[in-house]
């Protein structure tokens, strides 16, 4: 990460984009602005920022349609902006790929003191991207953001991959909930528990049959989960 990090601003209030940049820039952080969704597409493509703050409803493409698109080729941190404060929208953005969400109105620090956490974390992953785990049937590599399982290689998203990859590199050792939010999705992350769930849901889903191969995601009754081998 450079020494003053790119902080890609996406949001068609310029009164919030505004605040969001004055605040950023205050911490030092670069700021570039988008008003619309197939712009902040084409910004990133054109020159990666080091985090995205993206707000959900937009012209030209919708947040959900940005994330999508910046998923396709990279990890990039991803903050979503949303007026929505449903708990089904928060692990929608999750599910999707985001890093963290904010819910509109916001303070401005709040702001900033989420933008660093992020980015800490994913410099912290960074720094590990040299190792892959592997376990018959699985590789599960950092470097690449990618999984491969029974000879094929899996889509997934980058938070189900840090899921499989956070507990595969703790083998029969019991995580709650909790801890696997405030591991994965950091200390600072005020999610529902049961984004875990969701996530362990279709970790299994694509990972089939896996009891074959010596080792299974298991469910610790009133506990949380384990890789079990």
């Amino acid at each position: 990460m450079k020494d003053r990090p790119c902080i890609l601003v996406v949001d068609d209030d310029p009164n919030i984009s505004r605040l969001e940049q004055l605040y950023l820039e205050k911490e030092n952080f670069e700021v570039r602005l988008a008003d619309r969704g197939d712009t902040a597409v084409e910004e990133f493509r054109r020159m990666p920022p080091d985090l995205m703050l993206l707000d959900v409803m937009l012209p030209g493409m919708d947040g959900y349609q940005v994330l999508k698109a910046v998923r396709r080729s990279s990890s990039i941190p991803v903050i979503m902006v949303t007026a929505r404060g449903e708990t089904f929208d928060k692990v929608l953005c999750l599910e999707l790929g985001a890093d963290d969400y904010i819910t509109k109105p916001f303070d401005g620090k709040e702001m900033v003191a989420r933008v660093k956490a992020v980015l800490r974390r994913a410099q912290g992953a960074e720094e590990e991207k040299n190792t892959d785990i592997s376990y018959p049937g699985l590789t599960v590599s950092l470097a690449e953001y990618d999984v491969h399982y029974d000879g094929k290689k899996l889509e997934m998203p980058p938070k189900e991959l840090e899921v499989l990859y956070f507990l595969a590199s703790h083998p029969n050792q019991v995580f709650t909930r909790e801890q696997l939010l405030a591991q994965v999705w950091g200390f600072d992350f005020f999610g529902d528990s049961r984004t875990v769930d969701v996530h362990i849901k279709r970790l299994r889903e694509k990972l089939p049959e896996s009891e074959k191969y010596g080792w299974s995601l298991y469910t610790v009754r009133g506990v949380g989960y384990k890789f079990a081998t």
